[in-house]
């Protein structure tokens, strides 16, 4: 039942086994999933939020209902039964290994960490808890992405050779972001990478990757590149490619294609609408959205109802502290190959 709406009047079933979620961190990731917690999937319901600014997660609790809480109070609460993380990555070892001590279910957005002995850590505190963890890979749950994935998964398209995906963002964040953010690989790329595990089924072992600053040369000032280009080989033979660009000027442009011996499979861009004209000069049609929330939000929304089901019903976790790990281990090798101008085994990385 949400906070907001009792919704009084309608016979919708049986209500779901209610999850008591706390969440901690209240800037523009966290207001959104607060907002889905408490609109858009029964049987959730947000309970506590919490921030190191106090001025935001007063303004998350007056939105949704929930109570403004400190993060020890939150961690502690006997009505908190998991614990949203969307806090700055920097925080989340730290929040994950706090959550597990106290036996609440746990939601991380990605990454876990920038370092992998920090994941590390992570991964033994929920496994020592025994802790249910869902890592925030939302791609996952996107329709069309899903589509491609179970495709493969049923071998709609025979064996599967290369996977092929293209992931650009409309525009270059500010260089200061840039500079703490773990670079294209950790910050932008890591969804890919995960994607790639999802799809594929199989681990990646080598990475090769090469990168050039094209939009902005104040991001090769920071330290990074804006334009890659990545090639993974997988444990089974697949080969996968990924071209990455800080800024496609017309959308933001994310696509999946998987092509095997039977065919292929393609998750692409979804237009603001279906219509289009043709004249006898040009064929036009919808721009593709520009805002990754606009582009994502289904895929949101989908990723907690998939966290409320795998609750409430057990099972193994969607996106789980391994699948954290091995992404974030993926995207290390990237930047090691970069650095260094050579193909990168996954397992050089510990």
């Amino acid at each position: 039942m949400s906070n907001r709406d009792a919704g009084f009047g309608v016979d919708t079933g049986p209500e779901p086994a209610a999850v008591r979620v706390g969440l901690i961190g209240c800037g523009r990731i966290g207001r959104m999933h607060a907002d889905i917690i408490t609109d858009d999937v029964p049987g959730l319901v947000l309970t506590a939020v919490a921030d190191v600014v106090s001025e935001a997660s007063a303004g998350v609790a007056a939105a949704t209902g929930a109570r403004a809480s400190s993060i020890e109070e939150l961690l502690a609460a006997d009505d908190v039964d998991a614990v949203a993380i969307c806090s700055s990555t920097d925080t989340h070892v730290d929040l994950v290994v706090a959550a597990a001590q106290a036996g609440k279910a746990i939601f991380c957005e990605k990454p876990v960490s920038l370092d992998l002995a920090q994941v590390d850590r992570a991964v033994a505190a929920v496994q020592a808890a025994q802790v249910p963890f869902m890592i925030g890979f939302n791609r996952r749950f996107d329709p069309g992405h899903k589509s491609v994935r179970d495709c493969v998964a049923e071998g709609g398209i025979g064996d599967l050779h290369v996977l092929r995906i293209t992931s650009r963002d409309p525009a270059p964040p500010p260089p200061e972001y840039v500079a703490v953010s773990g670079g294209i690989f950790l910050d932008m790329a890591i969804h890919d990478f995960d994607m790639v595990r999802y799809v594929v089924a199989s681990d990646v072992v080598e990475v090769f990757a090469r990168g050039a600053v094209r939009v902005d040369p104040r991001i090769g000032e920071a330290g990074d590149v804006d334009t890659a280009m990545i090639m993974l080989t997988h444990a089974d033979g697949t080969l996968t490619s990924i071209d990455l660009s800080r800024e496609a000027v017309y959308g933001y442009d994310q696509r999946v294609e998987a092509f095997g011996s039977g065919g292929m499979a393609v998750s692409d861009n979804p237009a603001r609408h279906a219509g289009w004209r043709r004249t006898k000069d040009a064929t036009t049609g919808e721009p593709i959205p520009w805002f990754f929330l606009d582009r994502y939000m289904e895929s949101y929304r989908a990723e907690w109802r998939a966290f409320h089901t795998y609750l409430t019903d057990g099972g193994a976790s969607p996106s789980g502290i391994e699948d954290a790990r091995a992404t974030t281990a993926v995207a290390l090798a990237a930047g090691r190959s970069l650095r260094e101008g050579r193909p990168v085994r996954v397992e050089e990385l510990g």
